[in-house]
């Protein structure tokens, strides 16, 4: 006699139990409790199991077994599959359309006009030219191995997601500062982005669209580096000394003029280091979004583990530490001159 069956003996319960017995395979524990040998020592009280789905099903076949409890789930996903590929379709089309459009502009524009612009842009960034020098000899060093078109490629993607992440979570960062019921509602899910596996991301996505749709490794690397863009300018807004605040709306401003003059050039550096964090998961994220078919220095990583050619792989990852230290350098001297700047301005 199993452990739990005395919950399940009045005859009203077992009834139920009956009843409702669920119809499938036979669990190893069915087996078990109807060849009469017990899964639990009774005698034994340090032996006693936990009341999981399982051990439940064991005495009272009504309650769904663990493979019942997933397969539900993702019996329903499917269920609503079609109705979120038709809402979702439309919507994140654009977002396929600015990847192919990037991607197209790396395989079209020659390297050295690709180069060229990576060093101006990072000369306009930084305004330091050890940084700049840094960035030549990463572009060379990359060049050499042949993984440059990868690197621009992987760039490509990286600056594509990162936009949208600013234009997307900047605005519900600014909306959370102003709204403690709004922050409390999005903290949770903040959490869950924050805290959920990599590879979970791709799950439910490869069921929504063909893996031969850039959207879909695209919403991948958005839904993972779009948390701290949004915690960060909710934190940079936040940490604006109230006093400011009510000296400009002493001076008449609206709440708009308040928001665009005064506190967020003031979280500027806040918001710059979510701008930071949001690029380095961008860029960890495009090596797992080369599983479904993400082009780039990831698929080189992919081809050294799938082929067990330790060179490859070795090569292609310090190439993603290069662009790494490339983009973290940039944005970090990015942040230095907006916070010199905002305080010349105080």
């Amino acid at each position: 006699m199993n452990l739990y069956n005395v919950f399940f003996a009045s005859p009203s319960v077992r009834q139920w139990c009956e009843a409702n017995a669920q119809q499938g395979p036979v669990s190893l524990a069915q087996l078990i409790a109807k060849s009469g040998t017990s899964t639990s020592n009774g005698a034994d009280g340090w032996n006693i199991p936990f009341p999981s789905l399982d051990a439940l099903n064991a005495d009272c076949s009504a309650i769904p077994r663990t493979r019942d409890f997933t397969s539900g789930i993702e019996h329903s996903f499917l269920e609503i599959r079609h109705v979120l590929k038709l809402v979702l379709d439309p919507l994140t089309q654009p977002l396929s359309w600015m990847l192919q459009l990037s991607l197209h502009v790396v395989d079209i524009v020659p390297w050295w006009v690709l180069t060229l612009a990576l060093l101006a842009v990072t000369y306009g960034l930084s305004r330091s030219k050890k940084i700049t020098a840094l960035a030549a000899a990463i572009v060379f060093c990359l060049g050499f191995v042949d993984h440059l078109h990868y690197a621009f490629q992987t760039t490509a993607i990286v600056f594509t997601c990162t936009v949208i992440c600013i234009a997307v979570g900047m605005p519900i960062g600014i909306a959370m500062s102003k709204s403690d019921r709004l922050k409390s509602s999005l903290l949770p899910v903040l959490d869950m982005l924050q805290t959920l596996p990599s590879f979970v991301y791709l799950i439910p996505l490869i069921f929504l669209f063909s893996v031969t749709e850039p959207k879909l490794y695209g919403i991948a690397i958005i839904l993972y580096a779009i948390v701290p863009m949004i915690r960060l300018t909710d934190l940079g807004i936040r940490q604006v000394d109230g006093n400011v605040g009510e000296a400009a709306s002493a001076f008449g401003m609206s709440w708009f003029q308040k928001l665009i003059g005064v506190e967020l050039p003031l979280a500027l550096p806040s918001i710059m280091a979510g701008v930071n964090q949001t690029i380095m998961m961008s860029l960890s994220m495009v090596v797992i979004a080369s599983l479904v078919s993400a082009p780039g220095l990831g698929v080189l990583v992919l081809k050294g583990i799938s082929n067990l050619e330790l060179g490859v792989g070795l090569v292609a990852g310090l190439s993603i530490v290069f662009l790494a230290i490339l983009f973290d350098r940039v944005t970090k001297a990015s942040m230095s001159r907006l916070s010199m700047h905002t305080q010349g301005e105080r």
